[in-house]
């Protein structure tokens, strides 16, 4: 059961025993415990009601002990924090659900290479007020969050503009003051803004070649976050518990059988790929997608070529193949299947 108290630091106006509302920050405190499942005696400040930005809870979802820690300390005491992990690790997914649990809203935005300083700070536009076109300035992303109790998450943290990132440079000041040049307004974080990142590197760009179009980081930036959380790939055990959770149709005794065999082709990838024999790995989003491709097609080695195998370079697709092979004890490509659509029908289900 849920534990919860009432916070003694309200916000003023609240009449007691009501709940503050989102404007005013968060009005409970759960146990991490009773809500995440984590050996901690510590409480966390959360909202008692859900608004429209909070997420929502995916019960399936298993939380990284460490890295959920790390979270709630950015919750809990303003800390900016950065989660770098390898692609598929749910890193983003993480912070959402730790958000969805604290009824904290919570707002992506992903700094891909497009995302310009007019999209984030605010522009010039031209709307309709009182029946007459006039231009007026349209905030962006970036003044919207800092007024509210909104966890902000930064996506691919690593691929952004240098110019967008100066801007967030200012940010990662836990009482930073953001400068709206175009309106002569200085911003005043709310104090329950929180501000979270997400990256594959830790600002040192593409190394391995796996990662096009990541940015090597200013080390001034890197510096000014808080806490640096390291999200890698779950123990094999719980990879396959979530996989069966995403997929009920695998909640018997063979389907338990069928998706630790999957997962064991994955970690021989990442093994692989670690070890420089593969130039590509089999993430937990990919496993996720292998086993519901497997269920539409009603074969395990069809789905595998249409998962993962055909989007793999064709020199390395023997080694693939012969990861396959060790896991399911038979080669995932039969004469005139190699590429392109499996059997749809008259196979026999799942693993044949």
């Amino acid at each position: 059961m849920t534990t919860c108290t009432t916070t003694a630091g309200r916000a003023e106006g609240a009449a007691e025993g009501e709940p503050a509302s989102p404007a005013e920050g968060p009005d409970v405190r759960l146990a991490v415990k009773d809500v995440f499942g984590i050996d901690s005696p510590l409480t966390v400040p959360a909202f008692a009601e859900p608004s429209e930005h909070v997420p929502e809870t995916d019960p399936a979802y298993r939380f990284n002990p460490d890295v959920t820690l790390a979270l709630l300390a950015g919750f809990t005491h303003n800390r900016r924090v950065l989660v770098q992990g390898l692609h598929g690790t749910g890193k983003s997914t993480h912070i959402e659900q730790v958000a969805a649990r604290l009824n904290w809203p919570c707002v992506r935005v992903n700094l891909d290479g497009h995302l310009s300083r007019l999209d984030l700070v605010g522009k010039d536009a031209v709307v309709l007020r009182e029946g007459r076109q006039v231009t007026a300035f349209q905030e962006g992303i970036i003044p919207w969050a800092l007024r509210r109790p909104v966890a902000l998450i930064l996506d691919e943290y690593d691929a952004g503009r240098p110019d967008v990132m100066f801007i967030i440079q200012r940010l990662l000041e836990r009482e930073g003051r953001f400068t709206l040049l175009d309106q002569n307004t200085v911003l005043r974080p709310h104090p329950q803004f929180r501000l979270f990142a997400t990256a594959n590197t830790v600002g040192l760009g593409n190394l391995n070649g796996l990662y096009h179009g990541a940015q090597r980081l200013n080390h001034a930036q890197i510096d000014r976050w808080n806490i640096v959380a390291a999200l890698n790939y779950l123990p094999a055990d719980e990879e396959t518990a979530i996989v069966r959770a995403r997929v009920p149709a695998f909640a018997d005794e063979a389907g338990r059988e069928l998706v630790t065999a999957m997962v064991a082709v994955a970690a021989l990838t990442r093994a692989g790929f670690r070890a420089g024999d593969l130039s590509t790995l089999m993430s937990p989003r990919t496993v996720i997608t292998w086993a519901e491709n497997t269920e539409i097609f009603g074969n395990c080695a069809a789905a595998f070529r249409l998962s993962f195998l055909n989007r793999c370079d064709e020199d390395e697709r023997h080694v693939v193949a012969e990861y396959f092979q060790r896991c399911f004890g038979r080669e995932p490509e039969e004469p005139g299947r190699v590429s392109g659509h499996g059997p749809l029908a008259g196979e026999p289900a799942r693993g044949a």
